[in-house]
């Protein structure tokens, strides 16, 4: 069972204080669902190491859009500090995307692609993705499906023609349009 992941994150017990939006936006450059979480207060710090770099995505302040594309195997997590600046991109490959409930989520294959603001791509989790067909959680259709997708978007992004990542700042100026409707999830 591939392990299913919701956009308003309920379950991630890192954050003590949240405020969470989302809305569909139907336009030329995207159809599908954005969702706006605020990290309003943290239980500390997350950093992540890649390579020689070390990078900290979850902090107090800091804020993390999700696009949930429709009709595509994947969604994009743009992570922003407190100062409003892109810490990173965060691509995962999904077998499918969906809501419940009216929260979108995605189905985790494993595979993910991280784009740093210097234009470095990091592929990530191959062996996650190779462990899964070998224990069966996935068939051969799947991986196929996630390295297809994992390559398509590689292509795109080393030819500058992954769109969808510079309308980050764009999609999230839109959502902070609808603050009226966050609700702290918490309370």
């Amino acid at each position: 069972m591939l392990k299913r992941r919701y956009g308003n994150r309920s379950d991630w017990k890192r954050i003590v204080n949240r405020k969470y939006t989302q809305y569909y936006l139907n336009t030329k450059e995207f159809t599908g669902v954005l969702t706006l979480l605020n990290l309003v207060q943290v239980t500390e710090p997350l950093w992540v190491n890649y390579a020689d770099k070390s990078i900290c995505i979850v902090d107090d302040g800091y804020s993390w859009m999700q696009h949930f594309p429709i009709g595509n195997n994947y969604s994009i997590t743009t992570m922003f500090n407190a100062n409003d600046e892109i810490v990173q991109w965060y691509i995962d490959i999904c077998h499918e995307i969906g809501t419940k409930n009216n929260i979108p989520w995605w189905d985790d294959l494993f595979l993910d692609i991280i784009i740093l603001p210097s234009g470095e791509i990091i592929l990530q989790d191959e062996d996650e993705l190779e462990d899964a067909l070998s224990s069966n959680l996935i068939d051969r259709d799947m991986y196929n499906l996630a390295w297809n997708e994992a390559n398509r978007i590689t292509s795109l992004l080393k030819e500058d023609k992954f769109e969808l990542l510079k309308y980050s700042k764009i999609h999230k100026e839109q959502l902070e349009k609808h603050l009226h409707t966050v609700r702290d999830v918490n309370a």
